[in-house]
């Protein structure tokens, strides 16, 4: 009886606050922030026991290990739902005749934006708060740039389909920062490494270049309904600069998370193809000189050579 008499009134809680229609939003966003919370702790918890050299990195390093785990979580729910409503639900299908696909929402749907703008607001004030170490400002505007139009789709229920169809693109999200993981653990020159690079290459043209074909594809089979939808925007704004802002929206959004990721990757690799060349640099010095202090020792370097130690050409005899 005492447990019943807790149990309704927290039934009544969920059903009639938390789960209520004007209530979604807002309960999915403190479920998505509580949850990069929970895989943040846990990732912490299990990387101390199951991997050797995680106790060994930088504190920064752990730090990123761990936000690193919550942006893959974030990637593989956000991309499964993502996948279900543009591909496989009936709530965004053609055969509906439920209105504009452009107007169409469901309570999953808005929670599960509202889940990924908690990850967002989570995920920027971890870079914030140690800025720069987890990301230059390409990072706060990517973010920025996703929380606003996320949020939107969220709280108005407009155009939520291209909002899913954008969010696929988290699809290389986990090769990304697999990628980093086995750099870290030294695992640079391994076939794991490349594997993972292919897989990278082929989830981002699939993902980064032919979703959005797809995506300005089915912006053109639609386009009465888009435009229809620029028409009931605010009348402040002159219909002719509405379709254009529509446009611009969309175009923004999914131009820069591509283009900002790809920047940052490139920085890396070049960054990461300097410190081998000078990691190389050094051992290579470093043997010459012990080799050539091995001959001076032993009394067998008797002719004149021209050693290159990496930095200059010289002669020793």
């Amino acid at each position: 009886m005492g447990i019943k008499s807790y149990q309704n009134p927290a039934e009544l809680l969920v059903k009639e606050y938390l789960l209520a229609d004007s209530f979604i939003p807002y309960t999915s966003i403190i479920c998505g922030i509580c949850a990069c919370k929970m895989v943040y702790d846990l990732t912490q918890l299990f990387s101390s026991v199951y991997f050797k050299s995680y106790p060994s990195l930088p504190k920064i390093q752990r730090t990123e290990w761990s936000n690193r785990s919550i942006s893959t979580f974030h990637a593989m729910f956000i991309t499964a739902l993502s996948l279900y409503f543009v591909f496989w639900s009936n709530l965004y299908s053609d055969n509906q005749y439920a209105g504009m696909v452009t107007f169409r929402s469901s309570a999953l749907s808005t929670f599960s934006l509202g889940a990924s703008v908690g990850y967002f607001l989570a995920d920027l004030g971890m870079i914030i708060w140690f800025y720069p170490s987890l990301g230059g400002m390409e990072y706060v505007l990517h973010h920025l740039l996703s929380l606003a139009a996320v949020a939107y789709s969220m709280l108005t229920g407009e155009g939520q389909l291209y909002t899913f169809m954008v969010l696929i693109s988290e699809t290389t999200t986990p090769g990304i920062n697999l990628r980093w993981y086995l750099d870290t653990v030294g695992m640079k020159r391994s076939k794991a490494y490349l594997v993972n690079g292919v897989v990278i290459f082929v989830a981002w043209l699939v993902a980064r270049v032919l979703l959005f074909m797809y995506l300005f594809y089915h912006i053109y089979l639609h386009y009465d309904q888009v435009n229809c939808y620029c028409k009931t925007l605010p009348a402040v704004i002159p219909r002719g600069k509405a379709d254009a802002q529509l446009w611009a929206v969309v175009n923004i959004r999914c131009a820069v998370s591509p283009i900002s990721y790809e920047l940052i990757l490139v920085r890396k690799d070049c960054k990461g193809i300097k410190e081998d060349i000078s990691k190389a640099a050094v051992k290579k010095r470093v043997k010459t000189r012990v080799l050539i202090q091995r001959h001076k020792s032993e009394g067998t370097m008797k002719t004149k050579y021209l050693v290159y130690d990496g930095k200059s050409v010289y002669m020793v005899k």
